[in-house]
């Protein structure tokens, strides 16, 4: 029992949950917030130039030509999340409140993972090369695509920044470094790749650093008021719900596209996720204040959801015979 524990509840997670704790009770207020805002805000930079620097574009190259998969994957990311959410939106909005509902939108319009969905594509033998490609590119096209869509899904500001001030902090804090890091990759792409087990930790860290600024202004503003213990178990219900849909969906989908076996698993583990990585730091630059800490909320919840639930479907998809395709 205490192994199977282990694996749902990894290290991160539990780190994570340590430093909410930690925000909940010790959050940084006035200039020490301010301290942790500039900390945060080159941790976040750094986070980017790192993933631009991991990105090889042999990868790109192996995956880029299966172009129906990545279409596919992009449709369910970008669209069939925030149409399902929308769809829904009767429902989850009076149930969750509006600074949650919030968050579930901004959900619906992040990108997808990048490590746990080439990690659990390798675990279950699926298509690897189509995974990194997709991945990759996900991450980059969602710096680009998410803001738009959360403008579009919040149809007003609700405590975003304005559309050009948010494009232009997006180009400034995520996407020069990014781009900063894969022209270098040609100079540091082989340290960078010799040495990813320990810098796997900056990320990590980053995250962790955003997630406390961002918690520590949710809670100054009032965070655990607005959001009682019932609305959490809530929420926890409702990304369960929202994540299952996703995977049938998916998982019909590919096989009524007529995918193989590799090219759908490839489908519903890269279609089905969403990416902490990149939403945590973003929704440092497109929220104001502590309009983060609900943003943030429903993504991490979800996260954690997602990667237990996948980790099954992984050991499952793995466990079966290589029948010959008809």
């Amino acid at each position: 029992m205490l192994a199977k524990l282990r694996i749902l509840f990894d290290n991160f997670t539990l780190i994570l949950i340590a430093v909410i704790v930690t925000a909940s009770l010790l959050p940084a207020h006035g200039q020490g917030a301010l301290v942790f805002e500039w900390i945060t805000a080159f941790a976040i930079a750094l986070l980017f130039f790192l993933h631009g620097s991991k990105l090889s574009r042999s990868a790109i190259i192996a995956g880029a030509m299966h172009w129906r998969l990545h279409l596919l994957v992009f449709a369910c990311t970008f669209i069939l999340f925030p149409i399902l959410m929308l769809g829904l939106q009767p429902v989850l909005r009076p149930l969750l409140g509006d600074e949650l509902w919030v968050g579930m939108l901004y959900l619906s319009a992040l990108p997808g993972t990048v490590q746990s969905a080439i990690a659990f594509t390798s675990m279950a033998r699926g298509n690897i090369p189509a995974a990194v490609c997709n991945a990759s590119a996900s991450s980059l096209v969602g710096i680009l695509v998410t803001p738009l869509l959360v403008k579009i899904l919040l149809d007003a500001d609700a405590g975003t920044t304005g559309m050009l001030e948010a494009v232009l902090k997006i180009s400034v804090q995520l996407l020069l470094p990014f781009i900063a890091g894969h022209l270098m990759r040609r100079w540091i792409g082989d340290w960078i790749d010799r040495n990813r087990n320990w810098l796997k930790n900056v990320d990590q860290g980053s995250i962790l650093l955003v997630v406390y600024t961002a918690f520590s202004a949710a809670v100054v503003g009032g965070l655990w008021s607005a959001v009682p213990p019932l609305s959490l178990l809530l929420l926890t219900v409702v990304c369960s719900v929202i994540l299952a849909i996703v995977l049938w969906m998916t998982t019909t989908l590919a096989r009524r596209l007529h995918f193989n076996k590799e090219d759908e698993i490839t489908i519903v583990f890269c279609g089905s996720k969403k990416s902490m990585a990149t939403g945590v730091p973003m929704a440092q630059v497109l929220f104001a204040g502590g309009a983060v800490g609900p943003a943030i909320l429903p993504l991490m919840i979800f996260h954690q959801i997602q990667l237990m639930v996948c980790a099954v479907m992984a050991q499952h998809y793995a466990k079966r015979e290589n029948l010959p395709e008809d």
